[in-house]
């Protein structure tokens, strides 16, 4: 029993040695890979994030996220009111970027957004 169990280990030995190349392969740097100045800077950086992904104060316009969802929930803005935003306002159905306006909108004040075009008192109208 004895030869038995002396072969099965030379056997797992001669085997294991054939199976250990692909540790000397590696897809990074290596302190042993022979590249000391970028295993160096590796050893030595400070901070590797994003100073910027530490800011969690994410600015919004709060009057113009209450619109989003008014219009999700299908709730139907006041006639006649334009949403006082220092943001850019467009008419519903236009091209801008915030379309939030609806058709025939009265304007009263100045016109900031240019919705007033024919300067007629009425804004988002296709006259």
């Amino acid at each position: 029993m004895r030869p038995n169990l002396g072969i099965c280990i030379g056997v797992a030995l001669a085997l294991s040695g054939c199976g250990a190349d692909y540790l000397n392969n590696y897809d990074s740097v290596t302190l042993a890979a022979g590249d000391a100045n970028r295993a160096n800077t590796l050893a030595q950086t400070v901070d590797p994030f994003n100073p910027s992904s530490r800011n969690t104060h994410i600015e919004g316009n709060g009057q113009r996220i209450a619109g989003v969802v008014q219009r999700y929930r299908g709730v139907a803005p006041a006639s006649g009111t334009v949403p006082n935003s220092g943001g850019d306002l467009d008419c519903a159905g236009g091209k801008g970027n915030n379309p939030v306006v609806p058709p025939n909108t009265p304007i009263s004040g100045p016109d900031v957004n240019g919705l007033d075009r024919n300067h007629d008192g009425i804004g988002c109208n296709s006259r």
